[in-house]
């Protein structure tokens, strides 16, 4: 009857090591959920206007799409090679615009009276986040 028990929690242990996560998942997961969050980020930013934007309000935005991008790129790695190609593909395309917007972003704050130049600059990345990450499949998020 011993040797029973031992074989079925051996076996449920097996079971339930095999319903974790693994690696690839993980990474998924995390490419997926930052995905999100910059389109989070990029939607706060592309309702505002020159009068509803704040310099730290906007620094904060460009600063969670920053925390954003590092995460996907960290979790490239982990991916299936095509599933690599596809993000490390969307992620540099999107960084290239970031940076590029961002830079406007940052001198249109500290300059007087281009609050509208803000504008376009944040509507610009929100087109570049579009352009890069609409077809990058997450389950429908």
């Amino acid at each position: 009857m011993k040797p029973l028990i031992v074989i079925c929690v051996a076996a449920a242990a097996l079971t339930v090591a095999a319903c974790g996560e693994s690696a690839q998942q993980k990474a998924e997961k995390q490419v997926c959920s930052a995905r999100s969050d910059i389109q989070k980020q990029v939607n706060e930013l592309k309702t505002l206007t020159p009068a509803t934007a704040t310099s730290d309000g906007v620094k904060n935005n460009l600063s969670a799409i920053r925390d954003d991008l590092k995460k996907i790129a960290d979790a490239q790695p982990q991916l299936s090679d095509q599933r690599k190609a596809e993000v490390k593909t969307a992620n540099e395309k999107f960084v290239s615009e970031f940076q590029s917007v961002a830079g406007d972003v940052g001198k249109s704050l500290s300059a007087s009276g281009a609050r509208t130049q803000l504008q376009t600059a944040l509507q610009q990345l929100a087109a570049a986040y579009q352009s890069a990450f609409s077809n990058l499949d997450c389950g429908g998020s």
